[in-house]
């Protein structure tokens, strides 16, 4: 896959897939929500290589959705923090398990909830100029030119 052509061609969606469009990513980033910072968190709670978690991690840092912050000298350790683009995407990550509940959700499932009601959260993806939620049938993508 030509990375290159992705995040530079008039496609937002090839563009958002360049930066974050692999599991793992997603992944890492649902882990970031979740309050885990440090590489060995990541790699614990994932079960990842240490080789594909390094590459993941710098690729994130390096598309502004993660950044690192020391938090030991000796020996150096950074910890990586979500950024505003990385907090962004939460509610992405939100829609795309609400899709993976409906579409893949057989046995035990883990469930976002509402921290002040106590509530399932039902992510719906809508326009905001409308107010509707989103389908095929309101949507289309318009090429430029």
């Amino acid at each position: 896959m030509d990375i290159e052509k992705l995040s530079s061609g008039t496609c937002p969606i090839s563009r958002a897939l360049a930066l974050v469009g692999d599991a793992w990513s997603a992944l890492i980033l649902r882990d970031a929500s979740l309050g885990k910072t440090q590489f060995d968190q990541f790699r614990t709670s994932l079960g990842i290589a240490p080789n594909i978690l390094s590459r993941r991690l710098k690729a994130l840092t390096e598309a502004g959705v993660l950044e690192t912050r020391r938090y030991s000298e000796r020996p150096p350790r950074d910890e990586y923090i979500l950024t505003p683009a990385g907090v962004d995407f939460l509610p992405i990550l939100a829609a795309m398990g609400e899709w993976g509940r409906r579409h893949n959700g057989a046995g035990k499932l883990s469930q976002m909830t509402n921290p002040q009601t106590g509530k399932r959260v039902e992510p719906v993806v809508i326009d905001r100029v409308t107010g509707e939620p989103l389908h095929a049938e309101n949507m289309r993508l318009d090429l430029p030119g």
